[in-house]
């Protein structure tokens, strides 16, 4: 039988977004930087790895969600979204509280890890490069990721907005697709 793909979009692969690769780059890096740089038995640990996970696998659940509920797509998203941010919080913690240094915008080390991150979404990439660096360029190294991985889901969301007020759900899809069922064989 041949696949009827009127509705029900199957073609979601999260792994080719952007923001699902720099999703996981930040997973890796941040894995790295919990067990390199905190003590055992800190529950940061857990905690970071755990938002660092949610930020990357809700992109990936909300995807496949999206075939039935674009309401659920959008606010597994913004999940997404919440738990990069509880991450950043985290890495800026981290710095304060040691006495580190988070680099300003107009900072140089900033800018040239601006233009890296960006250029890069593969994620051994980064596990390669972060053995060499310190804790504190580690973590504005995270920061940054999680920057640019914020304004791509932000423009992930607004694309989703976008989408379901051109197109409806799935009740909307289901209706076209009998109508347009019924009329072809009548």
């Amino acid at each position: 039988m041949k696949e009827d793909k009127t509705f029900l979009r199957q073609g979601n692969n999260y792994r080719t977004l952007n923001a699902f690769q720099k999703a996981e780059c930040i997973y890796d890096v941040t894995f790295y930087f919990a067990h390199k740089y905190l003590k055992a038995g800190d529950r940061t640990i857990d905690q970071m790895i755990q938002a660092a996970r949610s930020g990357k696998q809700n992109l990936a659940e909300g995807n496949i969600d999206g075939i039935t509920s674009r309401e659920m797509e959008i606010k597994l998203t913004n999940v997404n979204r919440a738990s990069l941010h509880e991450l950043l919080l985290d890495y800026e913690d981290y710095l304060r509280a040691r006495g580190l240094e988070q680099w300003k915008y107009d900072d140089l080390r900033c800018v040239q890890t601006r233009a890296f991150c960006k250029m890069h979404l593969d994620s051994a990439v980064f596990r390669e490069k972060i053995k060499e660096r310190t804790d504190e360029t580690i973590a504005n190294i995270a920061i940054t990721l999680i920057h640019q991985c914020d304004v791509l889901i932000k423009g992930l969301i607004e694309w989703k907005k976008r989408d379901f007020k051109e197109n409806g759900g799935i009740k909307e899809e289901m209706y076209r697709a009998r109508k347009d069922w019924m009329i072809r064989n009548r």
